[in-house]
C-alpha cells in the first residue's frame, strides 16, 4: 500500500500557516472519502480538513496547539486506492508525493461582537511606515502578529527583539500580547520622515485607547471574585478572545462617528408584499429586505467612493471593486460576514440569490475562507433583533459599515401638491458609523442620506 503526506492546506493568500486545534482521528484509525480528520485554525476562520482518499492514519506529525506552516506535511496515512493507481503510472520516486486537500469553513473566528453589529477586524499583512512586513526579516511574521505589533506602535527592530517560543523561534500571538503586556521601556528609538508623524501620533492614541481599556479589564477582574454573590465564571473560548482583542483594536484604530437617518420604505413594503409569493414560486426562494437594502447601499457607494476605502498610514486606498459583508446570525449566537464580490454587477434578482445562499451556508457552516474575505464596506441588519437602531464597530480595515433599524408603523407628515397630512407610514433608522480619520460628517451624513433617497424612491411598480 501506498504511503502518502496529508498537507497543511493554503487557507487564503495571506494565510502562511495554521494551528492544529484538534485531531478527529489518532494513528490507526481508518477514514473514509471526505471524513474530517482535524481541526485547524488560521486568523481568519477555523476549519475542517477532509480526506482526500479512503484509508488509514499511520503517524500524525504534529500535535493538538502546533503551528504548521502551509504546505508543510502533518500525517502520513496509507490508502489502497492510490495504491491501485499506481500501477498504471510510471514509477516515481521514493518519496512521498504531497496531496494538498481542500477545506471546509466551520466558524469565522472574526464575528460580530454584539446584537448591534459591532463587526471586527480580519489581520491583512500591509507594510507600513513601521516597516511591518516580512521583507527583510530573518524570521516570518504572521499577519495577526505583524497587526498587533502595527496598533501598539512596535517597529520592525524592536519587533526582532521579542523571544518566540513557536516553531523555529517564529513570534506566536500568545508571545506579542506577553510582551506588550510586560513592556517597560520606550520602543527602539529609529528615524521617521516628518511625512509620518501624524501616523506616530495616531498610533499613540491608539496605545492610550487599548490602555484605558487594559485598565479596565484588570479592574473588572479584580473586582469579580468567586466569593463576591452567586456568580458562574466562564473563561472566554478562543473565538470570544478574538472578539475582545477585534474589537478594541477597531476601537483605538478608527475615531468612530455615527449618523442617523429615518427613512419611509413604505414602497418597499408594499412591493415586497405584492411580489413575494409569486418571487418565491418562481425561483424557488424567499425575497427579503436585505437585496434591496443592499442594492441602495451600492448605488451610494457609486455617488459616495470616499466611504469605499482604507487607511494604510497616511494612504488612502481608494477600493475599485464594491464587495459588501452582511452580517449572517448563526445558531450558536455568534455572528459572521460573509462578502458578496463584485455587488454592483447583479441585478435585484441576482443579489437576492447571493444573499440567500451566503446566509445558508453559513448557518450550515458550509462557508469557505474566500467567502469572508476581501469586503470592502459591511451593512447588518440590527432590525433582526427588533433594534431600532444601532452603533455598529468598523471592520477594520474598512472604513464605514451601516446598519439598518427595525421597520415600524409610524404616524408621519406626507406631503402631497394638494397639502400635507398625517398618515401610517413604515418607517426606519439607518444608523452609519465611519472612520472619522478620512470619513468627514459631510461624507458621512451625505452618503446615508443618499441610501435613504433611493430607499424611498423605489418604484413600487418594479418588475422582477
Amino acid at each position: 500500500m501506498a504511503e502518502i503526506e496529508l498537507i497543511m492546506p493554503k487557507m487564503g493568500e495571506s494565510i502562511m500557516e495554521a494551528t492544529i486545534l484538534k485531531w478527529l482521528k489518532k494513528e490507526g484509525d481508518s477514514f473514509e472519502l471526505d471524513e474530517s480528520i482535524l481541526e485547524i485554525a488560521t486568523d481568519k476562520v477555523d476549519s475542517e480538513v477532509p480526506a482526500p482518499h479512503e484509508g488509514v492514519i499511520t503517524k500524525i506529525l504534529f500535535q493538538e496547539g502546533d503551528v504548521v506552516e502551509v504546505g508543510k506535511a502533518i500525517a502520513l496515512y496509507t490508502t489502497d486506492a492510490v495504491a491501485q493507481n499506481s500501477i498504471t503510472e510510471p514509477a516515481t520516486p521514493s518519496k512521498s508525493e504531497p496531496v494538498f486537500v481542500e477545506t471546509k469553513a466551520v466558524e469565522e473566528t472574526i464575528a460580530l461582537a454584539e446584537p448591534v453589529a459591532s463587526v471586527t477586524a480580519v489581520a491583512e499583512v500591509v507594510t507600513t511606515s513601521n516597516g511591518h512586513s516580512n521583507n527583510g526579516s530573518a524570521r516570518f511574521y504572521s499577519p495577526l502578529v505583524l497587526n498587533i505589533a502595527r496598533n501598539e506602535g512596535i517597529g520592525m527592530q524592536e519587533l526582532e527583539q521579542v523571544t518566540g517560543t513557536g516553531k523555529n523561534h517564529r513570534v506566536t500571538k500568545k508571545d506579542i500580547i506577553s510582551y506588550v503586556k510586560n513592556r517597560t521601556s520606550n520602543p527602539v528609538a529609529t528615524a521617521k520622515p516628518a511625512e509620518n508623524r501624524l501616523q506616530e501620533n495616531a498610533v499613540v492614541q491608539s496605545q492610550s485607547v487599548a490602555a484605558v481599556s487594559n485598565k479596565a479589564s484588570i479592574q473588572n477582574q479584580q473586582t469579580v471574585s468567586p466569593s463576591s454573590g452567586n456568580i458562574e465564571i466562564v473563561e472566554m473560548d478562543r473565538m470570544r478572545k478574538m472578539i475582545a482583542d477585534h474589537m478594541v483594536m477597531s476601537k483605538a484604530t478608527s475615531p468612530h462617528v455615527t449618523s442617523f437617518v429615518e427613512a419611509d420604505v413604505t414602497n418597499i413594503v408594499n412591493w415586497r408584499n405584492k411580489v413575494k409569493k409569486s418571487f418565491q414560486e418562481r425561483e424557488g426562494e424567499k425575497i427579503t429586505y436585505t437585496p434591496i437594502f443592499m442594492d441602495a447601499v451600492i448605488r451610494a457607494i457609486k455617488d459616495f467612493p470616499g466611504v469605499n476605502v482604507s487607511v494604510d498610514g497616511s494612504n488612502i486606498i481608494y477600493k475599485k471593486d464594491i464587495n459588501i459583508g452582511m452580517a449572517t446570525a448563526l445558531p450558536s449566537g455568534n455572528l459572521i460576514v460573509p462578502v458578496i464580490k463584485n455587488a454592483d454587477q447583479f441585478n435585484l434578482v441576482g443579489l437576492t440569490k447571493q444573499v440567500n445562499d451566503l446566509a445558508n451556508r453559513a448557518r450550515n457552516n458550509k462557508l469557505k475562507p474566500e467567502d469572508i474575505d476581501g469586503g470592502t464596506y459591511t451593512v447588518t441588519n440590527v432590525g433582526t433583533f427588533g433594534n431600532v437602531m444601532g452603533t455598529p464597530i468598523i471592520n477594520q480595515p474598512q472604513v464605514a459599515i451601516l446598519a439598518m433599524g427595525a421597520i415600524r408603523k409610524k404616524p408621519a407628515v406626507i406631503e402631497t401638491p394638494e397639502g400635507d397630512f398625517i398618515g401610517i407610514r413604515h418607517m426606519m433608522f439607518l444608523s452609519h458609523s465611519y472612520d472619522h480619520r478620512v470619513v468627514d460628517g459631510f461624507l458621512g451624513g451625505s452618503f446615508v442620506r443618499r441610501v435613504a433617497d433611493y430607499l424611498e424612491a423605489f418604484d413600487s411598480n418594479t418588475e422582477i
